[in-house]
């Protein structure tokens, strides 16, 4: 029974380690991850998509309309009368010629074929493809830009978890330090070298930084769960950072490019597209005022029941339509078109003067970052050789136990400090590239 036992045991916890099967990941792989599976990402392309279908229905009116129809009827008490006499070689009693009787019509069999192909329209058709086309190249550049917010989302993601594995690490060493303590302060308790108050404030400090871990556990699941959700993979996956080298590797790339006044924003491209659409909109409106011209022509097979049979009726001509009350009806639709355009222009130069601002604000926080990671690092030293020296005087009886307690808090935000500050100079140095508009470039160039 016992052997059974241990049996299950070993299946369920080789299932369970096979569902919770870690996942080495690297900042760039789970940048791909997200750009190829993430739902927003296909969103987007979805988008481009859409516009790209809508630009191929606009095309399609370039082209002749085709349309074949037949009829058959049948007629109830038609009254016919031909325009030409029928000619008749009989005769009456007194030799005069009678007139045929007409014949009784009671169905129509009609079928036709017609071609339209549209000449001129005002330029109305080459504008609404020009504004289709824009508005196409518009869907790329905003698709682009969504995958510029995707790829940095997923930075910051990435580096949430750094953040929270280094603080787990930093806090776990710490509690085992603070464990020691109060074994040494319960030893030393017993043995009437220090007070019971001493020794429940080492319990308390053990307490609260094992809380503290607790939570920081909490928040690594929270933020692994929304990465591998975002990545789609499966939820049961830990992942485990593959990179550790943040702040240090970016430091020694070059950031020439980032001096370049030149900023390549994939949303200030769209706007400019879509401005572009709406001047052909203009003149889309426009075409109102010039009457339509199209070729026509066409096949009809007639037969009418004991009357008249038409075959081989081709026909061929041009047609010509002239919307005369449009040319003051349509007033209103250019100035609307010609507002519409007017604020795109001002949408382009607001959106100008904010990337401008978010450009800069993104290199001082970066360079901010750098500045910060060296007073991290000096920090992190002065509170090392702080808890030393705090510790020895401790040790001598020079100095008491909430001084003890309070240089160890001090030396563990230190060193938490400054393993974040490496991942926040990574973060500014993304989010700086994403303000110029070359983050996604930077992780897969073409």
């Amino acid at each position: 029974m016992r052997i059974k036992f241990l049996l299950l045991v070993l299946v369920l916890g080789s299932a369970f380690a096979k569902a919770q099967e870690a996942k080495r990941l690297t900042l760039e792989e789970a940048v791909h991850l997200a750009l190829n599976n993430s739902d927003a990402a296909k969103i987007a392309d979805s988008k481009v998509t859409t516009a790209e279908g809508q630009l191929n229905v606009t095309k399609n009116l370039q082209y002749p309309d085709v349309n074949l129809s037949g009829q058959y009827r049948y007629l109830t008490g038609a009254n016919v009368k031909l325009k030409i006499p029928l000619n008749s070689s009989n005769h009456g009693n007194d030799g005069a010629p009678q007139t045929a009787s007409q014949p009784d019509v009671n169905s129509i069999l009609l079928g036709q074929a017609n071609v339209t192909l549209p000449v001129f329209s005002g330029f109305k058709l080459k504008n609404t493809i020009n504004a289709s086309e824009n508005q196409y190249k518009a869907a790329q550049y905003n698709a682009r830009n969504d995958k510029e917010q995707i790829a940095l989302q997923t930075i910051q993601e990435y580096l949430d978890l750094y953040r929270t594995t280094q603080t787990i690490e930093l806090v776990e060493e710490n509690l085992k330090s603070a464990k020691q303590r109060v074994t040494d302060f319960s030893n030393m308790e017993e043995n009437g070298l220090l007070a019971k108050n001493d020794l429940l404030k080492a319990k308390l400090q053990q307490s609260n930084i094992a809380i503290s871990l607790e939570e920081a556990k909490k928040m690594e699941r929270i933020l692994n769960y929304k990465l591998t959700v975002m990545l789609k993979l499966p939820e049961q996956t830990i992942i485990e950072i593959e990179d550790t080298t943040f702040g240090k590797s970016i430091e020694n790339k070059s950031l020439q490019f980032l001096s370049n006044e030149y900023t390549v924003r994939n949303d200030l491209q769209a706007l400019e597209f879509q401005k572009e659409a709406a001047k052909a909109q203009i003149k889309v409106a426009q075409s109102s005022y010039y009457p339509s011209i199209a070729l026509v022509g066409g096949y009809l097979a007639l037969d009418l029941n004991k009357l008249v049979t038409v075959t081989n009726a081709m026909n061929i001509g041009v047609g010509v339509s002239y919307n005369i009350s449009g040319i003051f009806k349509n007033k209103s639709d250019v100035k609307l078109a010609r507002t519409r355009a007017k604020e795109m222009e001002y949408s382009i130069n607001m959106a100008s003067d904010k990337i401008k601002v978010e450009v800069e604000n993104a290199r001082q926080e970066y360079e901010l970052s750098i500045r910060k990671y060296e007073v991290y690092t000096q920090s992190q030293e002065q509170a090392i050789e702080n808890y030393r020296i705090v510790k020895d005087k401790y040790d001598n009886g020079l100095s008491n136990t909430n001084d003890l307690l309070e240089a160890d808090v001090q030396q563990l935000q230190a060193k938490i400090d400054l393993a974040n500050s490496r991942a926040t100079i990574s973060q500014k140095y993304f989010e700086l590239l994403t303000a110029k508009g070359v983050l996604v470039n930077q992780f897969d160039p073409q």
